[in-house]
């Protein structure tokens, strides 16, 4: 096997030398440039002219890759979606087609079977829809455009990689809008990283061979650090005296300190004897008028998968529905719906004026306006559960944080 460069310093140093401003140059500037850069980073000539020469840039890709939706869609329709009675239905129909292959996945990666076909299902339908468009062209357009050029260079050298040592070929690689491709929906580098010749026929085809895709999930688990038989999320709710003053969403306790502090099992349901010793965050994705979770390590490798609670809770839950789970036990709170970006941005602002950083405002409710928020809510007598919906709005916004 040739010494490809895709993950070396030199082929890093190779994009950033020529990273320039969104469309600053036309596509075929880019594309000759780019052509330079690929055959600098190890890959064959004929590999290169096989990707680059006549090709022309997708300008559905670039409106795709900079709308961003002004109404975000409450977590509860996300989790509707993501376990809904058809997706469950197939979910259960897929399990059993490939129960043999899907055990003997598991037993061998220490991830469950449910586990893989709920990722299955949310990345692709359970195979049905993988995605048709042209992964080069995808990548190349988001490369030109340039908001994220290293990152879609670095992908279409780890092409290069696949196409020159026959893993795949130029036909083959279809996939999502952004550069995801097959069944699990991999990009290139991880597909190099991770992707798993279950059959042993030579080829790692996430495509079309299902087996190879699933064992690809499970390979992509197991290395970031899949516990064999541990929790993955458990559904509480909180005592009346819950107190969230010193609740941090990234502290771990272990379950019995949790129970001690007045969490409980959602429902008529007990502590696990081998969970109370586990150790797990408190997340509480839609305040403290939604469900709370305890989420345990191997939560956060879903989230490896796709870095979203909302995702991680998806998989989770749809994985323990095709099993035979019920459906949540806690309500959601349908009057208080998330924020527009635009109010978003307007709350960001009155945050950081009124001294709580909330970093610049964006219009999106990450780690650093949740943190804020909650300084906001404690030092003004709320609880600080960090949930940004409307309600929250009308007390930071409306009131000018009075």
């Amino acid at each position: 096997m040739k010494a490809f460069k895709f993950l070396a310093a030199a082929t890093v140093a190779i994009i950033s030398a020529s990273t320039a401003q969104a469309q600053d140059e036309s596509f075929d500037t880019w594309r000759a440039g780019f052509h330079d850069r690929l055959l600098a980073a190890g890959a064959e000539p004929a590999t290169a002219a096989s990707m680059l020469d006549g090709l022309t840039p997708d300008n559905r890709i670039i409106d795709r890759d900079r709308s961003q939706p002004e109404f975000v869609r409450p977590i509860w329709s996300y989790l509707g979606i993501a376990a809904s009675d058809l997706r469950i239905s197939n979910g259960r129909e897929a399990h059993a087609d490939t129960r043999a292959e899907l055990d003997a996945i598991s037993e061998r990666f220490g991830v469950p079977a449910e586990i893989l076909v709920a990722i299955w299902g949310l990345e692709s339908s359970y195979g049905a829809i993988p995605g048709n468009n042209d992964t080069i062209r995808s990548l190349a357009t988001l490369a030109w455009e340039g908001r994220r050029r290293n990152w879609a260079e670095a992908q279409l050298i780890a092409v290069a990689e696949m196409i020159d040592e026959g893993y795949a070929t130029r036909e083959q690689l279809t996939g999502s809008w952004a550069g995801a491709m097959g069944q699990m929906q991999f990009i290139p580098t991880t597909y190099l990283e991770r992707a798993y010749d279950w059959d042993g026929d030579g080829q790692r085809n996430i495509w079309t061979n299902n087996g190879d895709a699933l064992a690809s999930a499970a390979n992509l688990l197991s290395s970031e650090g899949w516990q064999r038989g541990a929790p993955i999320v458990v559904e509480v709710q909180l005592g009346d005296d819950f107190d969230l003053m010193s609740w941090e969403p990234s502290q771990s306790r272990p379950v019995s300190e949790w129970a001690m502090r007045g969490l409980s099992p959602a429902g008529d349901g007990e502590w696990a004897a081998d969970h109370l010793m586990q150790s797990a965050r408190l997340e509480l994705p839609a305040g403290r008028g939604g469900p709370g979770f305890l989420t345990f390590r191997n939560f956060r490798v879903i989230k490896r998968y796709n870095n979203s609670t909302a995702y991680a809770l998806g998989v989770a839950h749809l994985a323990d529905r095709i099993a035979g789970g019920e459906p949540f036990v806690g309500g959601w709170p349908e009057n208080d719906v998330p924020l527009t970006r635009s109010q978003t941005r307007e709350v960001q602002a009155a945050l950081n004026e009124l001294g709580h950083n909330s970093g610049t405002p964006d219009g999106i409710a990450g780690p650093n306006t949740r943190r804020a928020l909650r300084a906001f809510q404690r030092a003004n007598g709320h609880d600080p559960d960090g949930y940004l919906g409307t309600q929250m709005y009308e007390v930071v916004v409306g009131s000018d944080g009075e």
